[in-house]
């Protein structure tokens, strides 16, 4: 689908950090293999989703493609991708319906998860650290881990906030050095919506995730 070019369209980037931060950052979300235990707590549900991840990541012998349909399966059913889209559109998931909130919810999923899948690459065996977790309020947990950086570089701190639905331990936010993810996108979000509507926003977010799933070579399931 093809949309304008305005003064106004996504641009769909992060800011304060780079790209392959953010890949690691999201490793969670492509590779969440399987739900902890009610037992269990939400670091042990973090390092039972991310060290499966590096391990994917770093088996090199496995052709890249391979890798990212490996990552692409272990995401389903486990991350609270409706949260999340949520929290990206803000005030306005009030404003449209049901169906625009599907439309909105699978298309934003899809770019997200297309996104980190195209830049596997970039991961060059960074050391990640679980440094401990705390209660967030309102049944939220939010569990810290640190990414070690090359170069005498400082540590990049990343952390996950979950919460348990059904007995599972969901992520709906990911933080990088104190910058959400979500609200991140909710901030470009907000700009389109405001000056050209949801139509908009949805067309060139479904532009950009179409570019990058002929990138990948791979199709989503649209159900």
């Amino acid at each position: 689908m093809r949309t304008k070019t305005g003064t106004h369209s996504l641009a769909l980037k992060i800011t304060h950090a780079t790209f392959a931060t953010m890949l690691v950052a999201m490793l969670a979300i492509l590779t969440l293999d399987r739900p902890a235990r009610a037992a269990g707590d939400a670091m042990d549900a973090v390092k039972g989703l991310v060290n499966p991840a590096v391990q994917i990541l770093a088996d090199k012998t496995t052709p890249l493609k391979d890798r990212q349909v490996k990552l692409r399966d272990l995401a389903n059913g486990y991350f609270d991708y409706t949260a999340m889209s949520r929290s990206a559109l803000g005030m306005h998931w009030k404003d449209i319906n049901d169906q625009q909130k599907k439309d909105f919810t699978d298309t934003f999923t899809a770019f997200l998860q297309d996104s980190y899948l195209s830049r596997i690459s970039d991961y060059s065996g960074q050391q990640i650290n679980f440094v401990g977790q705390s209660d967030a309020g309102n049944g939220s947990t939010e569990v810290k881990t640190t990414i070690d950086q090359q170069g005498g570089k400082a540590a990049i701190q990343v952390n996950y906030m979950l919460r348990q639905e059904g007995g599972k331990w969901l992520i709906y936010d990911v933080t990088v050095d104190n910058i959400s993810i979500a609200a991140n996108y909710r901030n470009q979000f907000n700009r389109v919506m405001n000056n050209q509507g949801f139509d908009t926003l949805l067309a060139d977010l479904k532009h950009k995730q179409q570019g990058l799933e002929d990138q990948l070579g791979t199709q989503h399931s649209h159900d």
